[in-house]
């Protein structure tokens, strides 16, 4: 059975591009900015909306990673977690939305392989140094998302 499996998938999906109780999608504010304004910092203090994008996709991969190898390779402060300005343009915009995009479509396809049962069983984490179930992985993915997501709602509004 897959019920919980489902719910992660169904949750992320949401929070991609559904309607979600907390407002709006990721697909939709990034749809209600202008690409010219993705590398932009609105204070020194925030992060653009391409450094943010950037970011999940980081996170994003290592996850995929943990699924099909069992450890992880990043930790919070290797230098790809958060790249500049500068070397995301020299990258581009479509580029890294692609890339993105890309890493949901692979996180749910592993996901879609697996029962219920996966969430019990434990990979090592490189960040926290330790083993943890994948039920703690996929929820803190989730909350990762939901936390960048209104962070983007700020700058997105700092921007305009």
């Amino acid at each position: 059975m897959n019920t919980l499996i489902n719910h992660i998938i169904e949750q992320l999906l949401e929070i991609q591009n559904g309607k979600i109780w907390i407002g709006s999608s990721y697909e939709s504010k990034l749809r209600s900015i202008d690409d010219n304004l993705v590398f932009v910092r609105p204070t020194k203090d925030l992060h653009s909306i391409a450094e943010i994008i950037s970011h999940l996709t980081l996170w994003r991969n290592e996850a995929i990673l943990k699924i099909k190898t069992g450890a992880g390779s990043k930790t919070d402060d290797c230098e790809e977690n958060w790249l500049t300005n500068e070397k995301l343009k020299e990258k581009g915009w479509a580029r890294i939305k692609s890339e993105y995009d890309h890493t949901l479509t692979e996180l749910i396809a592993l996901l879609k392989e697996k029962d219920d049962s996966f969430l019990k069983e434990e990979y090592y984490d490189t960040d926290f140094k330790g083993d943890y179930e994948y039920r703690f992985l996929l929820h803190g993915m989730l909350h990762h998302d939901i936390y960048h997501l209104g962070q983007l709602g700020l700058i997105i509004k700092h921007l305009k």
